[in-house]
């Protein structure tokens, strides 16, 4: 079978191709973190911005830990299948991506494309603990282990803040205009946060650039939302099935595709709204509403159904009693919401539920469970904390920190051992360890993390019903757990 190249691309079905040549257009954006969902989301909507309205905006993509997607790409000339699952498959040949350095390889190579006059902006997509930020401070994590080792070395750096901060010294000491940072990763007020993890990076080591990077470097806010599950090798059989070549990157997603984008961009940006982004003057709203109905509902999922022995979101959502609690949990966070302008929230919940349901998207729950102490702060207790405030029922949402208890248990549903894959796993593990099977203890120990749970949420109605639900979860299982809340 032919490997997708640039040469194949007149042998690519009808609607598959890039309607644009790539070669015709140069390099504006560098991405730090190009795994499946950059490629999904940021990337496919640059590739319809330069089909509409051209410009040199293609991305060279940065690779933090891994080699092997840098490799796969180099040996495809960047181009990759992405396959949109619903109803139907559609595959589309994305050609945004010019290239993928591997950092691991050649630091030398990132530092080098960070300081190029012809970039003209930086996006995101680490995850929250790839940053080293201190999100109550608004600043630079010490502790970090990237952000410790950068900070003795600035001028050789591997982690994400010391990249931007040298990239960013690089181009004020050669007279060149700073470039635009935006994140795109799921956190509130990203923006903002990653703006005060720059400046405190900055301040560590460079008085004279913190000013600089202060008074010249602009830090939109975005909100994302597509649902994009991991590669596997039925995803690369179907693209080859679809487009004739074989394809090692490819990747699959839902049709769906959400991107809200504060319009702050001195240097200029792609056309994205021709790939259906918003751009607005305030994201907060649009964050609060995904990361509270969306991605809460999806914690939901992740923690009760895989232990109630749900391997894919879509199994969960077959599951009628499960499926009852994720409409119920929509709703009440719903509720917690200001009204926003163009969004009909009732509509946009009910949306959610067919997107979960969507047969063709094999979404693991253990995937979506990892790194519950970065999520669940911002998903289930702050609006627990306004459903609180506002005298709403806030059983829902004792109901999902109820889960996410059990599940750092570390135990599957059969009782095998599973990784909590959480950066306090170790924090998580004591907790546990030294409440046993006491359910109020449990609660007690693992809803006071420092920094998980707003206070006024302990020793009251809600803590008092994570224990009574997570009581029943230890005695009976989740499944029985489940029915149980649904009736």
């Amino acid at each position: 079978m032919t490997r997708l190249s640039r040469t194949f691309l007149p042998r690519l079905p009808n609607g598959a191709a890039p309607d644009y040549d790539p070669a015709a257009h140069g390099v504006g954006i560098l991405h730090l973190g190009a795994g499946a969902f950059h490629r999904a989301h940021q990337a496919a909507m640059t590739d319809a911005a330069l089909a509409a309205s051209g410009g040199d905006w293609r991305i060279v993509g940065v690779s933090l830990r891994s080699t092997g997607l840098a490799d796969a790409l180099a040996a495809q000339d960047g181009l990759y299948t992405l396959v949109a699952r619903g109803e139907s498959d559609r595959a589309r040949v994305i050609a945004a991506i010019d290239g993928v350095i591997a950092a691991a390889r050649d630091r030398q190579a990132v530092l080098d494309a960070l300081a190029d006059p012809a970039l003209r902006i930086v996006t995101l997509t680490v995850t929250e603990k790839g940053y080293g930020i201190d999100r109550a401070a608004q600043d630079v994590d010490p502790a970090h282990p990237a952000v410790a080792a950068d900070l003795q070395c600035p001028r050789d750096p591997q982690g994400v803040l010391g990249l931007l901060v040298e990239g960013l010294r690089r181009r004020r000491a050669a007279g060149r205009a700073p470039f635009t940072v935006l994140c795109c990763d799921n956190l509130p007020e990203n923006g903002a946060l990653l703006r005060g993890g720059v400046l405190g990076f900055a301040r560590r080591t460079d008085t004279v650039l913190v000013r600089w990077i202060a008074d010249e470097v602009a830090f939109p806010g975005s909100m994302v939302d597509r649902i994009t599950p991991a590669a596997t090798d039925a995803t690369r059989s179907l693209a080859e099935r679809l487009i004739g070549a074989e394809d090692a990157a490819a990747i699959e997603t839902e049709p769906f595709c959400q991107w809200v984008i504060e319009d702050r961009f001195p240097r200029g940006r792609p056309d994205w709204a021709a790939g259906g982004a918003i751009f607005a003057a305030d994201v907060a709203p649009y964050e609060k509403m995904k990361l509270r109905m969306l991605n809460g509902s999806h914690s939901l999922i992740a923690y009760a159904g895989f232990l109630a022995g749900h391997a894919l979101v879509r199994d969960a959502m077959a599951d009628a009693a499960l499926s009852a609690l994720v409409r119920r949990h929509i709703a009440a966070a719903a509720a917690t919401l200001d009204p926003l302008p163009e969004i009909d929230l009732e509509s946009y919940g009910a949306d959610l539920v067919v997107r979960f349901s969507n047969p063709a998207i094999a979404h693991e729950t253990f995937q979506i469970a990892m790194d519950g102490t970065e999520k669940l702060p911002q998903r289930i207790m702050a609006p627990a904390r306004d459903a609180l405030r506002f005298g709403q029922d806030v059983r829902p949402f004792a109901f999902a920190a109820a889960a996410w208890s059990c599940y750092a248990l570390g135990r599957d549903a059969q009782g095998a051992a599973h990784a909590l894959r959480d950066p306090r796993e170790d924090e998580i593990t004591a907790a546990a360890v030294g409440a046993g099977q006491d359910a109020q203890a449990l609660a007690a120990a693992l809803l006071r993390l420092p920094g998980l749970t707003p206070p006024e949420l302990l020793g009251g109605a809600f803590e008092t019903q994570v224990a009574d639900i997570l009581r029943g979860m230890l005695n009976d299982g989740m499944a029985a757990a489940i029915a149980r809340e649904a009736g």
